[in-house]
Parts: C-alpha cells; structure tokens; sequence
C-alpha cells in the first residue's frame, strides 16, 4: 500500500476530519487524518494532526502511551509537566498519565505524526482542581488554554 503525500500536509484519498467526534471546545483549529490503520500484525494508528497558526490542541492525559514525530512547523507542548519549543523533526514519547498539550506558533502551524495504539483508553480532561496545580507552575499557567 502507498499513501501518496500531496504536498500540502494532505494524503491521497485520506479525508481531513475534525480533531474530535465528540463537540467541545477545549481545543482551537486543529484538524486529523488516519494515514494507517491498525493491523493484527501491528495493532496501531499513523495519525497527522495539523493545529493552524494561534491554534492548540486538547489539554488532556490518558494511559495509552503516544509518539509524536513533529512533521511541519514549530510551535511549543507540554509535556511531563516541562514547555518545550518543538519544530520540524523532533521526536517526542509521551508516557501514560502525563498532561500534554500542543501550541502551534502564532505564525506557523504545527503539524505531527502521532502513533498511538488502536486499543487505547479515552482522554481525561483536566478537572478545576487539576488547573489549580497544574497553574502553580507559571510556565505551564502562561502556556495552557482549556
């Protein structure tokens, strides 16, 4: 099988969807495409998720681990509780029960493989005491949005 890139952050015959099924609004103008879908002999998902220029993925922890590979742009995650500055090439392993949340640039996108396994938990979303901690840290109080 060839997934054939197009150019534009899009792939042949994989539909653009909307970052999440369920309707909330706790993420800003991001948007997702299943490149590989699991297989008994490697039971996983190759997924690209593309935040656009100011937007930000869910702030959100679950068991399932995730690696992302950053494929365009630069932007900043949260991720084990640290802010990084993420671009192009960097490799990133997101262990279970860690908060987690991507920022694309105000001026660039932010785009990622993501490979996670198709038999996984749902997100959890932080609750109002979860903030509070997780805002003791200014770093992490400056880059969040929920």
């Amino acid at each position: 099988m060839l997934i054939r890139h197009t150019g534009d952050y899009t792939w042949e015959d994989v539909p653009v969807l909307a970052y999440k099924e369920e309707n909330l609004t706790c993420f800003k103008s991001v948007t997702r495409q299943v490149l590989i879908n699991a297989v008994p002999q490697l039971p996983c998902q190759l997924r690209y998720f593309e935040v656009a220029p100011g937007g930000y993925s869910t702030l959100e922890k679950h068991e399932h681990v995730h690696f992302v590979v950053i494929f365009h742009g630069e932007g900043r995650a949260l991720i084990d509780g640290k802010v990084h500055t993420v671009k192009e090439k960097d490799v990133i392993f997101i262990p279970s029960l860690t908060w987690h949340q991507f920022r694309a640039g105000e001026d660039s996108p932010l785009g990622f493989l993501c490979l996670v396994a198709e038999d996984r938990d749902r997100p959890v979303l932080p609750t109002s005491e979860d903030l509070t901690v997780l805002r003791e840290n200014s770093s992490i109080a400056d880059f969040i949005r929920s």
